[in-house]
């Protein structure tokens, strides 16, 4: 592709700021390895100014969690008149939701858990459902502020006002079903799903620690599963991408109860930033299709343009 001066866009304020950086400097490190001009910027207020200063032909979205990725950036840039990576505003601002992520894929006919949002003062007085089940934040990513309440858990019957979890950081909470089995993943580029991988995480669940940081997940790519599950999950996170109309790349996070076929697969949430890091899903599965780092970074500029 033709060189160009790209400003990639990192860091910021939000849980998910180391990622980010990370996922930025190995990006602009791989622009930089194809001959195109970097500008490297860590997201601050001033972010507007600096990106006005920079006049680049396109900005990287390396931004993880909000502002960067819930619309807020989107919709600056686009005021702005800048191209950039990934999903524009309106598929931002719904997939950073988990809500209204359900309510735009379950009428497609997309399997999802069927939730409902807590007010977090009620968790200390009851459940707000049979136990097991799932409490996250419902509008963050990277499993922040994930917690699982079961029968033998240590959050107490009910749930402690002084335990920790994100019932002390968050007002309201999406509660959902625990659904046991199996943690799958697929990446979509441009219009085509890529792989579905296997999560193994060591110990507990596959929470942000698991995510990032070397050795405390194993990673199956592609997953020892049954063709007709690989098939239905890569045919899945391809629907909920193109009815979100999502742009550049995504991915698609599920649940499988393997003792139930294709009837336990569930979608659980779509990420429109994925992680670029080293430990990260997205160049795993691109280079099990054959697409280097490099090449993959390249593929997700262009979709900008």
């Amino acid at each position: 592709m033709e060189k160009l001066h790209v400003a990639v866009l990192m860091g910021g304020w939000s849980a998910e700021r180391e990622v980010s950086l990370t996922s930025g400097a190995g990006v602009a490190d791989a622009l930089e390895s194809r001959g195109h001009r970097v500008t490297r910027i860590d997201m601050g207020r001033d972010v507007a100014g600096r990106l006005d200063e920079a006049r680049p032909d396109v900005v990287f979205n390396a931004l993880h969690g909000t502002p960067g990725e819930d619309g807020t950036v989107q919709g600056l840039m686009d005021l702005m008149g800048l191209r950039y990576t990934h999903s524009g505003l309106t598929a931002s601002v719904i997939a950073i939701d988990k809500e209204l992520t359900k309510q735009q894929l379950v009428p497609h006919g997309i399997r999802m858990p069927v939730g409902e949002m807590v007010e977090s003062e009620s968790l200390f007085e009851a459940d707000p459902m049979a136990r097991p089940y799932v409490l996250k934040p419902v509008n963050e990513g990277s499993s922040v502020g994930v917690a699982i309440v079961t029968e033998q858990g240590n959050y107490g019957r009910p749930i402690g006002r002084e335990t920790p979890g994100p019932w002390r950081e968050f007002e309201r909470l999406l509660a959902e079903p625990f659904i046991r089995g199996r943690e799958l993943t697929v990446a979509v580029l441009g219009d085509e799903a890529l792989a579905v991988t296997e999560l193994l995480p060591k110990t507990g669940f596959y929470d942000y620690d698991a995510k990032y940081t070397d050795g405390l997940t194993e990673h199956v790519c592609p997953a020892l599963i049954p063709a007709e599950i690989a098939e239905a999950a890569m045919s899945i996170a391809l629907d909920a991408h193109r009815i979100l109309g999502c742009r550049g790349c995504s991915r698609a996070d599920f649940r499988w109860d393997d003792e139930r076929g294709l009837d336990g697969l569930y979608l659980l949430e779509l990420n429109t930033q994925p992680g670029m890091t080293p430990l990260s899903l997205v160049p795993e599965q691109a280079r099990y299709r054959g697409i280097d780092y490099a090449d993959l970074v390249e593929r997700i500029l262009e979709a900008a343009l």
